[in-house]
């Protein structure tokens, strides 16, 4: 379950599909403990046998409602022993509110932080400024160093995006494997063609270029101090996910649900503000069930174009919301995305056939 605690944000990232937190609606809103506390009780009561449940504190910048996300932490916990439930909470936050009672709070109860950074200081201040155009890095990046080190560099990730500001994400993601960092993930912007900064087909060789100079680079690295783990290249060639998750990702609209601050229930975050894809409510259920239905048959090999694509098991399909937005069909195909799968994909086999090689010699 992914909470949107808050529909605000301090920063006003010029790429967000969020609007700054407000979705779509026009409006800024914070989730009440009340409302957090509902959705918890609808999660474990629909959750069934399964006893792990993840939530995530998302945004807008889930760090400005601090004292709901901390409340509900407790109530999870509170829950767990009376219905065997184990809670996995995580956090995404984009730094600027981040001190050490934060950090010592995420540390005992976050499995996970996803830390926002899109890399070089001058890209990251490009697209990720306060909003009345300040830059943010200079503010952000020792409190995210801070916080690495106190995981043991490891349940973390710094995670960035890249634009057509940046087709050179290579540099970023080095930048950030430099300031010592060691769980990894830029990631690209999805985008309309209408918006300046947009990946577009005609990007495809130089992003191909820039994921091969990041193999080589780390393939440079392995076995060194200076190594990293890059997350689209972190992909198990030899075991991996289920067959479930195999053919359908994520389960967005089946396994995983976005909660509003106001408490209405949507397939994932991405098609929060979308209206038509609003399935409920955290106290009268999912009641489109057609909804649901679509994405229950959402796979493989319902699209027409994974029938036949060697890495149609490694990706699930792809995105719902990127399909939908771009094919107007939660069953289409963002192009773009799946020429730049298939390429991590053959970059994280070559990382694999060198870490072998460099094994055995």
């Amino acid at each position: 379950m992914c909470l949107h605690i808050t529909h605000d944000c301090n920063l006003a990232c010029k790429y967000c599909f969020a609007e700054e937190g407000e979705y779509h609606t026009g409006k800024r809103e914070l989730m009440s403990y009340e409302v957090g506390k509902q959705a918890l009780d609808f999660l474990v009561a629909n959750s069934g046998s399964r006893r792990n449940l993840e939530v995530d504190f998302f945004g807008g910048e889930p760090l400005m409602n601090w004292q709901v996300v901390k409340d509900l932490v407790a109530y999870g916990r509170s829950l767990e022993k009376e219905h065997d439930k184990n809670f996995r909470f995580t956090l995404t936050t984009n730094g600027v509110l981040l001190n050490d009672e934060i950090q010592e709070f995420a540390n005992k109860e976050m499995g996970n932080v996803v830390l926002s950074c899109d890399g070089r200081p001058e890209i990251h201040n490009l697209m990720r400024p306060f909003r009345k155009g300040a830059p943010s890095y200079e503010l952000v990046m020792p409190k995210f160093k801070k916080l690495a080190e106190s995981r043991n560099q490891d349940k973390y990730y710094i995670r960035g995006t890249f634009t057509r500001n940046n087709l050179d994400f290579s540099k970023d993601v080095i930048h950030l494997a430099n300031e010592g960092f060691k769980q990894i993930s830029v990631e690209p912007v999805v985008a309309q063609e209408t918006d300046d900064y947009a990946i577009r087909e005609e990007d495809l060789p130089k992003l191909f270029e820039e994921y091969d100079n990041l193999a080589a680079e780390m393939m440079r690295r392995q076995g060194t101090d200076e190594d990293f783990n890059f997350f689209h290249f972190m992909i198990d060639l030899e075991g991996g996910p289920c067959v479930y998750k195999r053919l359908s990702g994520c389960g967005s609209g089946t396994e995983y649900l976005a909660v509003t601050p106001t408490g209405e229930l949507y397939p994932c975050h991405q098609f929060v503000g979308n209206t038509d894809f609003c399935l409920g409510d955290v106290w009268h259920g999912v009641q489109k069930t057609d909804i649901v239905n679509e994405f229950k048959h959402c796979n493989v090999y319902a699209k027409e174009e994974c029938k036949n694509c060697f890495a149609r098991f490694y990706c699930s399909g792809g995105c719902a919301a990127n399909a939908y937005n771009f094919t107007g069909s939660i069953l289409g195909n963002y192009h773009v995305g799946c020429e730049l799968q298939k390429k991590r994909i053959e970059c994280a086999i070559a990382l694999k056939v060198h870490a072998s090689n460099r094994i055995g010699e």
